[in-house]
This record gives structure tokens, sequence and C-alpha cells, in this order.
């Protein structure tokens, strides 16, 4: 692969809160196609990334899309430019529809067919949505509202989906389902960078992962190879 199968290029991020540093100077790739993992404890720093990425927090250091830069760039326009986050515990709107809130992620979109083209296939993917496209947010399950808060962020058309803890809170066969489905998004094209606690479930999904501890970067390399390294399943795999 060259340059330009670069999809996403952090360099030198650095997040601090007040006066402490919470991520320190990191630096890592996604290519187009690629599921990226970013694991690690607890304050590790992983959803600091995603929400620095994203727009949400003020950082130090340069993130590229597509070759251009972002880095001072709005959360809106980063959405436009491609990128769009699932948040850690879901963010759905509880007293909107499913409906109502998946339309409500196209609000900078022209494209009338294509919305309704987005919704008929995120209701193929998420079939359960389909079922009750016109239930209230709030009164969806657990598994039923991860599922909207990924099929709200792809109706935006995104290039690269940021997920923070898909499978925080959920059963264990809906944790399996939940990454089933994200392997078919990575499949249909979408490149995903995913932060995840669940080490194992990540790292089996993951083309490449990174190891945080306390806002640095202590291991990369494939998602197998993790996996198979013996600190990482002492520390993080049981």
């Amino acid at each position: 692969m060259n340059a330009s199968d670069i999809l996403l290029k952090v360099d030198d991020l650095r997040v601090r809160y007040g006066h402490i540093e919470a991520v320190h100077g990191i630096s890592f790739e996604i290519r187009a196609g690629e599921i990226v993992a970013l694991v690690g404890a607890n304050g590790a720093g992983k959803s600091s990334i995603l929400r620095a990425i994203s727009g949400i927090l003020p950082f130090g250091g340069e993130v590229l899309f597509e070759g251009q830069p972002i880095h001072r760039l709005g959360s809106a326009a980063i959405v436009a430019r491609g990128i769009a986050q699932v948040p850690e515990g879901r963010g759905i709107f509880g007293t909107l529809t499913v409906q109502e809130n998946l339309k409500l992620a196209t609000w900078n979109r022209r494209d009338r067919r294509a919305v309704k083209a987005d919704l008929r296939h995120v209701f193929d993917l998420f079939p359960r949505l389909a079922e009750r496209q016109r239930q209230l947010g709030g009164t969806l399950s657990g598994g039923e509202q991860q599922m909207l808060a990924i099929a709200r962020a792809l109706m935006t058309r995104a290039k690269l989906l940021l997920l923070d803890e898909p499978s925080m809170g959920l059963a264990p066969m809906l944790v399996q389902e939940i990454f089933r489905i994200l392997h078919d998004i990575n499949q249909a094209g979408t490149s995903l960078l995913l932060v995840e606690q669940n080490a194992l479930m990540a790292l089996k999904v993951a083309s490449h992962g990174y190891v945080l501890e306390t806002g640095y970067i202590v291991m990369h390399g494939t998602g197998r190879e993790l996996a198979d390294h013996p600190r990482v399943k002492e520390a993080y795999l049981g």
C-alpha cells in the first residue's frame, strides 16, 4: 500500500484536561478498508482520542483525513468530510422515534432519494430497527439502542466510523451480534476505528491494533499478533 491508501493519519496527538495531559503525543494511521482497534484499561486515553479526532475536544498535534487537515475544523464539518462517531453510551434521542433519530443524521444532506435508499439499507442491516421504526428510542433495549446509534452514524454516509465501547453493557449474545454487524459494515467498504474494553473481540476483527496505557501507545501490531502476545493476554484477555 502507498500513501494514497491512508485514510486517517494522526500525528503527535496530545489531549489535556486542565493541567493534566491525558494523551501524550501519539501517532497512528488507518488505511482505507481497515478496522483499527484501540485497546487498554479505563483511563488509558482511548475515548479522548476519538473525541479529539471528531472535533469534540481541543488537542495538540495534527489529524489528516484523506490527506487534508481536519484538526482545525468543527464537529459538523468533520462529519461532512466523512467521519462519524458512535459515542459511548449511545447518545440517541430517547423522545424521538427510531426513524426520526435516523433522519436527524441527514440534516446536511440534499440527496433525498439517496437518503431513502440509505434508510432501506440500514433497516436491511438492522431488521429489529425496521420493526421498531415508529417506536421511541428511549423504549428500546440496550442492544437495540446500540444498533440505532450505529445506524444513525451510517446515515451520514461516513467513510470512517469512530466507535466508542460498542459492547458496553450488552449481554454476550448481543456483543457477538454487534461485532458481526460491524464486520459486515467494514466488508461493505466502511473503515472503523474501534475503542473497546473487550480486547479479545476487538482484536479478533481488527486489521491492526494499538495498546494504550496512561495515554501512551505501548504496543502495536496486527490484531492477531496482539491477541496472541503473552503480555496482552495477561493484561487484557484473562
